[in-house]
């Protein structure tokens, strides 16, 4: 007899999504989690004494607003604002790009009148496609299967509806598809604009956890993945939790536990177990045994396979294959206590820019010689950083006069050459951030009164992201859509029966999204009423 009807590995914000449906359709849930607090990498904690911020994932656009309304999310105290400006760009001549509704255009104006006259085209094509892949985020893409039967069919009646969806762009618009899914940012940035700033405001979103340069082919499918996203039924606009994103990852816990579900802390799973190939249980790291009718996890894929999942347990191709899924986000993340707010030299003193997204990265060329760097020492000598100060809009985080900051900085190692370890040079490598906002914001250094610094290894120990990779799992054109994470599964179900994928490694990836959790749970309902599974 089972336990429980569904065991779900991890209480990430997927983790959490996915139980709170299944326990909205009538079934038994119980989410065990490594850590002592919900949320995976969508948590808030003091960080320093004083000053709370969020400590991994750390802004507001892709979560999805069905999501949202499904779970009540509101009613269980998410209040999320946006921000007064969206992204500030300094470069180092003192020029500048500050974007947002009602300022894009000007600003771009005064960097190149032939940009200003096409970044709306360029905008409204970006958009056009967004809005028809937007209808691909909350349902399974069409799966590879090898044999006639049910599931066959349902496959060919999943190709047929999104092949529907599809025709619903144009023709330039589904070349402009291709060309997002295969062409790298670089090139076709390159195509659109002039100016650097310009170019280097959508460059970031193709670098923005992928580590690679944004000349690298498919990095402009990532730039077209952060455009999904909308704030309070805005398209296109990033904002804040109040409170932190811990504060989504809570009203979702919320919400799970209103509809019946169990969430235990401090619960790592050592192993699934199988039985006559099929998963039918976990075993915790305390030796504790708990059997389901169903087990979904909410981790990194090849995490599952390779280390919670015997081998022989496996079809050999499949195991193969899963050992070389690629991860690695080139990431280093710091939370930091300020005592006072920087003033920048492009744009000085306090403004709606300093609640924007603010990114060093003056161009595309910048960017690829840091990942150039990163690839040959380690990390780069001139680092790609997004900087956040939340405390601008959320008081909530900091005490009163001080502030916090999240800065979000590529290109780092995920492994650093010659068998280095990252214990050795973290604090070395936090100065270079440091040091780097210090020059575009001077005093920035010497306000840090408090740090908090993750490096890839710290972000795998800390939340189970193998190599750092916020995502799970690289989004190259091998591991997306049909082939997320993996050719004939991506329709949520593993190689085992009764085994599911409900975390940012299945479709649609990575992001603070829910998708993936609704997804799955969609999937397991599905099967749990069927007669033919």
């Amino acid at each position: 007899m089972s336990d429980t009807d569904v065991l779900i590995i991890g209480a990430g914000h997927n983790g959490l999504t996915c139980a709170a449906y299944l326990a909205m359709g009538g079934l038994r849930v119980t989410v065990v989690e490594r850590r002592n607090v919900v949320g995976g990498a969508a948590v808030t904690e003091e960080f320093h004494p004083g000053f709370r911020n969020s400590v991994a994932a750390y802004t507001v656009s892709l979560l999805n607003p069905k999501v949202i309304a499904d779970l009540a999310l509101h009613q269980h105290g998410l209040r999320i604002v946006e921000r007064r400006a969206q992204n500030f760009l300094p470069a180092p001549d003192g020029t500048y790009l500050l974007t947002g509704e009602g300022r894009t255009h000007q600003s771009v104006a005064k960097l190149s009148t032939r940009d200003a006259e096409r970044i709306g085209d360029f905008n409204k094509e970006l958009e056009a496609i967004a809005d028809v892949l937007r209808a691909f985020v909350l349902r399974a893409p069409p799966n590879v299967v090898e044999s006639f039967g049910f599931g066959a069919i349902r496959e060919s009646v999943n190709a047929l509806s999104s092949g529907a969806i599809l025709r619903g762009l144009t023709l330039e618009q589904q070349r402009t598809l291709l060309d997002l899914f295969t062409r790298s940012a670089g090139d076709m940035l390159d195509d659109w604009f002039g100016s650097d700033l310009v170019k280097a405001l959508f460059g970031f979103d193709a670098i923005v956890g992928n580590y690679a340069s944004p000349y690298a082919a498919g990095s402009a499918y990532v730039m077209l993945h952060h455009a999904f996203g909308e704030v309070n039924g805005k398209k296109g606009v990033w904002g804040h939790a109040i409170g932190g994103m811990g504060a989504i990852t809570q009203a979702m816990a919320a919400a799970a536990r209103g509809h019946g579900v169990e969430i235990r802390t401090g619960a790592g799973v050592r192993e699934v177990i199988v039985e006559k190939d099929r998963a039918v249980g976990v075993v915790l790291e305390s030796g504790e045994a708990i059997r389901a009718k169903y087990v979904a996890a909410n981790v990194n894929p090849k995490l599952l396979y390779t280390r919670l999942i015997a081998a022989d347990a496996l079809p050999a191709p499949f195991l193969a294959r899963i050992k070389n899924w690629r991860n690695g986000s080139g990431t280093l993340r710091m939370n930091v206590a300020l005592s006072q707010l920087p003033s920048f030299t492009a744009l000085p003193g306090d403004g709606d820019h300093l609640s924007s997204g603010i990114i060093i990265a003056p161009s595309l060329g910048y960017m690829d010689r840091a990942w150039l760097d990163a690839r040959e020492l380690g990390w780069s000598k001139e680092p790609v950083i997004e900087m956040l100060i939340p405390s601008t809009l959320d008081d909530s985080l900091a005490p009163k006069g001080a502030h916090v900051a999240s800065l979000f900085c590529q290109h780092v190692a995920p492994e650093l050459p010659d068998g280095r370890s990252w214990d050795a040079h973290r604090d070395d490598v936090a100065n270079l951030m440091i040091a780097t906002v210090d020059r575009y914001a001077p005093g920035f250094a010497a306000s840090v009164v408090g740090r908090q610094v993750l490096t890839p290894l710290d972000l795998e120990r800390e939340f189970g992201l193998l190599g750092g990779d916020i995502f799970h799992g690289q989004l190259s054109l091998n591991q997306l859509f049909s082939a997320r994470p993996m050719l004939g599964h991506a329709d949520y179900r593993g190689p085992l029966k009764g085994l599911y994928h409900c975390g940012s490694g299945a479709h649609p990836g990575g992001g603070v999204t829910g998708a993936p959790g609704h997804n799955a749970a969609r999937a397991i309902l599905q099967d749990h009423h069927s007669l033919f599974v």
